[in-house]
């Protein structure tokens, strides 16, 4: 199927909420993690969204050019023809953008949506995220307003972020403090500046223990029960059951109850990173250490042109990959659900 129009993408959001399941939203780093991506979504026979972060995009463009909106608009291009050959839906999101970034990231991506809107095309992306948990709340929702703006008149999905997300991503450093739990009032306050999709569709990434990287099972510390007082605050004031369509960051070392839960509080998109990295490496790694004097030319020999063929390995860690991807449409309750 082709890359989700904004119509098929709202559907999809929808639907997850609906039925109590979310999407995995997997980042890639090139057109092979996003064929693995690809395949593991239809293997699963789930919808999902494909996303790349800043970094992510900066290294789409090449080590030496290092043009994050090259990056950006080569990989939806290029999803855009090999998406048509999975019999799922695709929806393109661009990852975690802070303040500084902004004007080199997601407004010239929403900019170039705007303008293929206007002629007739479907936008480029079909949601961005503007990352302003570095800001007062205040100023990050001020941005978020504008930016909600330029997304609609794009036809595009905004996501922000109240609250901090702890660990690292991208050389981006979230402290490990209070602001690892979005409050009720932060909830109320971002209802009040965005709305409640009248203004513009979003999607909301509340905080509520969430921490970027890799860790053992027991280090993060959720309370998935934050998102459920931030949506029965908002509901009370407004009457509207579940109001904000949710986003769950850094859920490496998360229990499947807690993710399950988080979903059942209105999380409808997952985001996946540091899991996916590894099952597409660790393939790598046992291809190298198994067949090293094939990979290398040791002690002056030729080496064997089958093991050191990217194609060789490529394939294992693509397999990988896309079984891990497989696992999280499982763990989120998404397998089975694809939009025929």
């Amino acid at each position: 199927m082709p890359i989700a129009t904004p119509e098929v993408y709202a559907d999809m959001l929808d639907r997850a909420k609906a039925n109590g399941f979310a999407y995995p939203a997997i980042n890639v780093t090139s057109s092979q993690t996003l064929n693995a991506t690809l395949r593991g979504f239809a293997e699963a026979e789930s919808d999902g969204i494909v996303q790349v972060s800043t970094g992510g995009a900066e290294y789409l463009s090449g080590t030496s050019v290092k043009d994050m909106v090259t990056g950006a608009v080569a990989l939806a291009e290029y999803a855009r023809v090999v998406a048509d050959k999975y019999p799922v839906n695709i929806a393109l999101h661009t990852d975690h953008c802070p303040k500084d970034k902004l004007d080199g990231f997601v407004r010239p991506l929403l900019e170039i949506s705007r303008q293929r809107v206007a002629s007739g095309k479907d936008p480029l992306f079909q949601s961005h995220m503007w990352d302003g948990s570095a800001c007062p709340l205040d100023e990050n929702l001020q941005i978020a307003q504008e930016l909600l703006e330029k997304a609609r008149e794009a036809n595009v999905v905004l996501e922000v972020e109240i609250g901090v997300v702890g660990g690292e991503e991208d050389g981006v450093v979230g402290e490990m403090n209070e602001k690892l739990y979005s409050t009720p009032e932060d909830a109320l306050a971002t209802a009040e500046a965005l709305g409640l999709g009248e203004r513009g569709r979003y999607l909301l990434a509340a905080t509520f223990g969430n921490v970027h990287g890799v860790y053992k099972p027991g280090h993060v510390k959720l309370r998935p029960s934050v998102l459920k007082e931030i949506q029965e605050a908002v509901a009370a004031k407004y009457g509207k059951e579940k109001p904000f369509y949710l986003v769950f960051h850094g859920g490496s070392g998360s229990s499947l109850d807690e993710i399950r839960e988080a979903i059942s509080y209105g999380v409808v998109k997952m985001n996946i990173d540091t899991d996916t990295q590894y099952a597409f490496t660790r393939p790598v790694a046992d291809h190298m250490f198994r067949k090293y004097d094939g990979v290398l030319k040791v002690d002056g020999d030729v080496g064997n042109k089958k093991d050191y063929d990217p194609r060789a390995w490529g394939k294992s860690a693509e397999s990988g990959m896309a079984a891990r991807v497989t696992q999280a449409c499982q763990d989120l309750l998404s397998a089975g659900t694809k939009i025929s």
